[in-house]
């Protein structure tokens, strides 16, 4: 099929197009405007050393040790969301009214490439709300590490401040409606193309020729009786002098 003969079938389609992305889009953008609760994000950083005390760390920064390091950071990023830490942090912080469960939930911990630096995030209907719980999980897990690791070698580097203002990182209503547009659009044209595949109705000259297999010799337009008035082909029809008195109609 050539890509005019795509254009044709989608052409012919183009109001159910329209109206399948027309609906789609505003049920996405209504819903992510108005139903969707925003979501507020707020990160405490930790940053992990060989050892905690300054004096010991100098001598032993080298290659080795960094990348050792960063390698005991992806432990670290499996324990701080174990029921074990969170568990902690709801007992010691009852003021942030959440299950050890409902904060695994909300907590994310990622690291910057290359370096011994993690970012605690929390994610919650309240930037104040995840700030504290997210400095909460900080603190609990350095107070941690030394009984489960044996090592004192986590600081927390920066708290978050419940008291910064910070826009909701979720949703993001543009975007929602973006990927709704693409998607609708996929569907429609794909609803066109199947509309025509179950279509067998003859359509044009080729539809003629595919069908019977053989050359379409001439074709008839349709014509109108309203082509024929504007042309000034219609031939008024008029009474003949003496035959009404002739004809008889039998009912």
């Amino acid at each position: 099929m050539e890509l005019k003969q795509y254009w044709i079938i989608v052409k012919r389609r183009l109001l159910l197009i329209a109206l399948i992305i027309t609906v789609s889009c505003l049920t996405i953008g209504i819903y992510s405007y108005y139903f969707i609760q925003p979501q507020y994000q707020a990160s405490a950083k930790l940053i992990v050393n060989q050892f905690k005390d300054s004096s010991s760390l100098l001598p032993s920064i080298d290659v080795g040790s960094i990348n050792s390091t960063i390698g005991l950071i992806k432990t670290y990023k499996e324990i701080i969301r174990t029921p074990r830490i969170m568990k902690k942090v709801v007992e010691e912080y009852p003021e942030l009214k959440l299950t050890y469960g409902q904060l695994i939930g909300k907590v994310s911990v990622s690291s910057v490439n290359e370096t011994q630096v993690m970012s605690v995030s929390v994610r919650d209907d309240s930037y104040e709300k995840a700030a504290k719980a997210a400095n909460a999980v900080a603190v609990i897990f350095q107070k941690t590490v030394p009984t489960l690791m044996k090592v004192d070698n986590v600081s927390v580097l920066d708290f978050a401040d419940p008291k910064e203002f910070h826009g909701p990182v979720a949703p993001n209503p543009k975007l929602n409606i973006a990927v709704a547009f693409m998607l609708a659009l996929m569907l429609g044209i794909g609803i066109s193309f199947l509309l025509d595949y179950l279509d067998d109705t003859i359509k044009t000259e080729e539809d003629i020729e595919t069908l019977l297999g053989v050359p379409v010799l001439t074709s008839i337009p349709r014509f109108k009786e309203s082509d024929a008035t504007e042309r000034g082909n219609k031939v008024p029809i008029t009474k003949t002098a003496g035959r009404e008195n002739n004809v008889s109609l039998d009912s």
